[in-house]
């Protein structure tokens, strides 16, 4: 039996480590294999439980949803009920994306719209993330309408805060269109409070705009915790595809961690050439063998 002396001892030298090396906790969220419930939204709108039961067979342990209003909340669950049926598939949802809402007035639960009730539901079932997933094409516009997306983001995530959450914003590739000689994104990173907004970068997104993430990350150090890992093909149309099937060279971007500021990752796939399910599997093992 441990002795309480030989308990505090162990205690003790565990504790120092962690003094000396403050970056294990997040080393250990990086090896967490997480998934977008976007790449199974058809599935998880006709049967969430049971979908979730089958990611977590395949062996993931944390989530990103990808649908919420102030009305639907998650998959239509209350958030205690869905952080229960989480729970009960040894699943935590660490990351949620949400609109900015500026295109949408009428929808609760946006950035610009009721975003207290988001961000307590948010608080409610334990996210640490909450992303701004897309702009639409009205909510993009010029140079000025990026810069004041960046003030609208810094609010919300002066508020997310408050609670303890984190204010992400996810890119696609539109954010790397020059205006003026400068990228929006340039001007979202620029223009918005660094502790306030972080970045979830899309590695696909990235390569599809020509665009080097470890360039990004030495540019910007640290902005960047969550990453979306999804491949592309190797054909004209630069399709998505299982993680390690395409051209990303992904060993070379995670050995950049932590200068990025990895904290957690999801695996994505958009468009699946089949079952989506299958295609997650594929993409986890790849990632377990050779990434984490």
């Amino acid at each position: 039996m441990t002795s309480r002396r030989s308990f505090l001892k162990t205690a003790a030298v565990v504790s120092a480590g962690l003094i000396v090396s403050p970056d294990l906790f997040a080393m250990s969220n990086r090896r967490q294999i997480g998934t977008q419930l976007y790449t199974v939204r058809d599935l998880m709108a006709k049967d969430p439980i049971g979908t979730l039961e089958k990611i977590s067979k395949i062996g993931y342990k944390t989530v990103e949803g990808a649908t919420y209003t102030g009305s639907e909340l998650f998959y239509g669950m209350p958030p205690e009920q869905f952080k229960m049926v989480l729970s009960d598939n040894g699943l935590e949802m660490i990351s949620g994306h949400y609109l900015l809402g500026a295109a949408m007035p009428n929808t609760k639960g946006t950035m610009v719209n009721d975003w207290q009730k988001a961000v307590d539901d948010a608080a409610a079932i334990g996210l640490k993330y909450m992303v701004c997933a897309h702009l639409s094409n009205t909510e993009r516009g010029n140079l000025d309408g990026y810069q004041q997306t960046a003030e609208k983001l810094s609010t919300a995530g002066a508020i997310s805060q408050k609670a303890g959450i984190q204010l992400c914003y996810h890119n696609h590739d539109f954010e790397f269109v020059a205006q003026d000689g400068k990228l929006p994104y340039d001007v979202l990173l620029q223009g918005t409070d660094p502790d306030l907004v972080k970045m979830e970068m899309d590695i696909y997104w990235v390569y599809k705009a020509k665009q080097d993430p470890i360039a990004l990350f030495k540019k910007y150090p640290g902005r960047f915790p969550l990453w979306h890992v999804k491949d592309m093909d190797n054909t004209p149309k630069q399709m998505f595809t299982e993680v390690g099937n395409g051209v990303i060279p992904f060993k070379s971007i995670f050995a950049q961690a932590k200068v990025a500021g990895l904290d957690y990752f999801f695996n994505e796939q958009d468009v699946c050439p089949g079952d989506p399910l299958d295609s997650m599997a594929k993409s986890y093992k790849y990632i377990k063998e050779n990434l984490v």
